[in-house]
């Protein structure tokens, strides 16, 4: 079901239709009009030229953390990794142990 928010950036009502919640639009509008108004007061340009500096830093964020999220996906494959080959090495330990004492239960018997 599409959700209809109307949200207020720089001063304008925008209308945002989308499956999401109103309350995450809210906060997706919320957080361009804060970038756009840092922009506006910080580098004294007008909005279209806000608008397209606000989009790019947005886009750089994104990617950076696109490859920040990807680095902790490589980490995690590496600990998951370790954590198998480390529960291997548990079992053939486990397994040489249970040789070890039915070969002593057995040599104490004759």
């Amino acid at each position: 079901m599409e959700n209809r928010v109307i949200i207020n950036i720089c001063g304008e009502d925008y209308t945002f239709v989308a499956e999401e919640s109103a309350s995450y639009m809210q906060k997706v509008g919320a957080y361009v009009d804060g970038k756009m108004n840092e922009i506006l007061q910080d580098a004294h340009v007008g909005r279209t030229d806000a608008a397209i500096l606000t989009a790019a830093n947005i886009a750089d964020e994104l990617f950076k953390t696109q490859a920040a999220a990807e680095q902790l996906r490589g980490q995690l494959k590496g600990y998951i990794d370790e954590a198998s080959k480390a529960q291997s090495e548990a079992s053939e330990l486990k397994r040489e142990l249970f040789r070890l004492q039915q070969k002593m239960n057995g040599g104490n018997r004759g």
